[in-house]
């Protein structure tokens, strides 16, 4: 560690106490998570409170040191890289669940809170917190945020930033900016949180959250059905949207690459479905109870099938039996097992754009790295696709063709991020998605919360 990092270091330490500041390989040894490899900050500071990560924010923007602010780590897109010189501020230690208003249907949280956490005290309550990942047990809520994740249930209950009623948050100069609302309707001015929320660090540090809650459903049914092309599969979410009244959840499709093999590592030779047919769709439906719900999904895929929408379907007969189903879409870490490299991607576009453009990236994809393997996958019915490359290490000219072959495509027609944000890795194709006056006004909202470009700098968009 350098003397100007030591020297910064030990100011810290004096300004928010023993215990709460790592340095050099002390920062190195607690790294875990994706990219791991790309976080070489010489300077960690875990605050206690929101007033310590005020008081790390003044002293940073005073020095003019760059910020990094870091969750659970699970992001796909380079957010939490960071560099020598750089200051993790992780936010582990405020993870306190404060407050649940059954009534209001509101929880206030502390932004280190992993979203199991939050789930679960929810579920004790007797309500829902909807926002789901597979990253569940390690995310947190200052990083879904962060990022605005969107999650498996985004069909029916939103974005991240759609449950968010207040935040607390801590601009570059260690200014505290408190909007705990705790209201669903306020147009009391301009809605200030949604500066934090989908910017990734950039703007300001969130601290604190009022999320919005549901009541938790009685009943769940789970199904998994075989398709055999994706006009089909579009025309199945018409129908079973329709057919369950409102009850759908979930409908999330994977194509054969994906089940073939998250199935075969989930249940060996007991798939519940064959990976014969091209696309398998898992299907969610919350009622109010499990008999209803099980019984409005089976007669919604019983008229889907006379309709000629599906070739076969099964729904779990018990609460073991559609955790096994969730775990087959849920678990593309059996990729990393598979691939020295895995290059995941997450785009939207419309759904009746999907299926040629599906067809034109693994058609570029299999002519330009044809010793590389394509999963494809996604929350379709948000409009929302997921693509894995896999194979051996990456060469920079690797990459970038096998990002040119995936962006591409979406020029004018979608968005390069549908919920994993841009961070470092998709900065360079974000004009893809932002038109040149919306960048422009990006800058000068980053130049005027952050003059020094302290916050996560170099991320989503250079400062103007």
């Amino acid at each position: 560690m350098s003397g100007s990092d030591a020297d910064f270091a030990a100011a810290l330490t004096a300004a928010l106490g023993a215990g709460q500041v790592l340095e050099g390989s002390a920062v190195a040894e607690r790294n875990p998570g994706f990219g791991a490899s790309n976080l070489r900050a010489g300077i960690l500071v875990r605050p206690r409170d929101t007033a310590g990560v005020a008081a790390t924010l003044r002293l940073c923007h005073e020095a003019g040191r760059a910020v990094v602010a870091q969750g659970g780590l699970t992001g796909l897109a380079g957010g939490a890289t960071t560099g020598p010189g750089d200051v993790i501020l992780s936010l582990e230690r405020l993870d306190r669940i404060e407050a649940i208003d059954p009534v209001n249907r509101t929880m206030t949280v502390g932004a280190g809170c992993h979203l199991q956490v939050v789930q679960e005290a929810a579920e004790a309550a007797g309500l829902m917190f909807p926002l789901d990942l597979p990253s569940r047990g390690s995310c947190t809520v200052g990083g879904n945020i962060a990022t605005n994740a969107g999650g498996c249930r985004v069909f029916r209950y939103g974005m991240t930033r759609g449950l968010v009623l207040g935040l607390e948050a801590v601009l570059a100069d260690g200014t505290v900016l408190s909007s705990l609302n705790r209201v669903i309707k306020n147009n009391a001015g301009y809605d200030l949180k949604q500066l934090f929320i989908g910017t990734e660090g950039t703007l300001g540090i969130v601290t604190r959250a009022v999320l919005r809650l549901f009541e938790l459903p009685r009943g769940q049914a789970t199904a998994l059905a075989a398709v055999e092309s994706f006009e089909q599969v579009a025309s199945l979410l018409k129908a079973v949207d329709g057919g369950l009244g409102g009850a759908l959840s979930t409908f999330e499709v994977m194509w054969r690459n994906y089940y073939a093999v998250t199935a075969e590592a989930t249940c060996g030779a007991s798939m519940p479905l064959p990976a014969k047919a091209p696309f398998v769709v898992l299907i969610e439906a919350l009622d109010r109870s499990d008999e209803a719900a099980r019984g409005a999904l089976e007669g919604a895929l019983g008229q889907a099938f006379e309709a000629g929408l599906l070739a076969d379907a099964v729904v779990a007969k018990s609460a073991a039996e559609s955790e096994v189903f969730w775990r087959i879409r849920d678990d593309s870490l059996v990729l990393f097992d598979r691939h020295e490299t895995v290059l995941p991607f997450d785009i939207s576009l419309p759904i009746p754009e999907m299926a040629d453009y599906v067809t034109t990236v693994e058609a570029t994809l299999a002519r330009t790295l044809p010793d590389y393997a394509t999963y494809t996958f996604g929350h379709i019915a948000d409009g929302n696709l997921h693509f894995a490359v896999c194979g051996r290490a990456m060469d920079p000219a690797t990459r970038e063709t096998a990002e040119r072959a995936v962006y591409a495509p979406l020029d004018g027609r979608g968005s390069v991020s549908a919920e994993h944000g841009i961070g470092l890795d998709k900065k360079g194709w974000l004009p893809l998605s932002r038109n040149p006056e919306e960048l422009a006004l990006m800058r000068r909202l980053k130049v005027a919360l952050d003059p020094k470009n302290i916050l996560n700098p170099g991320k989503v968009v250079d400062a103007a």
